[in-house]
């Protein structure tokens, strides 16, 4: 593989973060260029079929969809993260699926303007994270020993808690004792630490305390006042 890798990318976005794990993780020589997805750019436009990031450009070919990006970069490089067996590796790529839906909640469970939807949100997340619970081994990653494609899809997933934890405990993994070791296990890696800025978790939370939402007013410790971050869980 002698084409240039240029992975054009957005500093705060989960689906960008999943290549970047991957690129990080196989030692994948790549350039990093940040766009401004609330003005973008006319080459970026040009570039983009869905005015989406990730892109991946290989050469003068260009890649999109996070999804496809993380199997092209597996592709490319020595070994290969997927399991051997193909109904193992199919299984993987539908929890990887399941992770694009965890990431959609989570974007809701941030921006929702009121209470109600606020918990309702969070209780749906929470039978999800209830399913991920009964299948992942965790020992330390999804499937064991073994860090796999999905485990590095998950990162991004995990990650947003680090912002909000330091404001707000939502309940999520004091009674989910895998998922919690599953996310350590993680966030311990270099490729994960690596696939983001140093500042991200500050840079996300600021960014969610701006919008307004009900979820950023706790952050804020605005909205119900004194007790809201406890009642929000219970």
């Amino acid at each position: 593989m002698n084409a240039k890798l240029t992975l054009i990318s957005h500093r705060l976005c989960p689906f960008v973060q999943r290549a970047m794990v991957v690129a990080e993780e196989k030692r994948i020589e790549h350039e990093r260029i940040y766009v401004d997805l609330a003005a973008k750019p006319d080459w970026f436009i040009a570039l983009s079929p869905t005015g989406k990031v990730p892109l991946l450009r290989v050469g003068d070919t260009v890649l999109f969809e996070s999804a496809v990006i993380c199997e092209y970069l597996d592709e490319i490089s020595p070994g290969s993260l997927h399991p051997i067996d193909p109904l193992q590796r199919a299984r993987h790529r539908a929890w990887m699926e399941f992770a694009s839906g965890l990431l959609g909640d989570i974007w809701g469970l941030y921006n929702l303007p009121d209470a109600a939807a606020f918990e309702a949100k969070r209780q749906s997340l929470g039978e999800k994270f209830d399913q991920l619970e009964r299948v992942i081994v965790a020992a330390p990653y999804f499937a064991g020993d073994t860090y796999h494609l999905v485990d590095a899809i998950y990162v991004p997933v995990f990650r947003y808690f680090d912002a909000f934890d330091p404001y707000v405990d939502l309940g999520l993994f004091a009674t989910r004792p895998k998922l919690a070791r599953w996310r350590r296990a993680l966030a311990a890696r270099p490729s994960t630490v690596a696939s983001v800025a140093p500042d991200y978790a500050t840079e996300f939370a600021a960014t969610v305390r701006s919008r307004g939402s009900y979820l950023g007013r706790l952050m804020s410790g605005s909205g119900r006042g004194a007790g809201a971050a406890d009642a929000a869980v219970q």
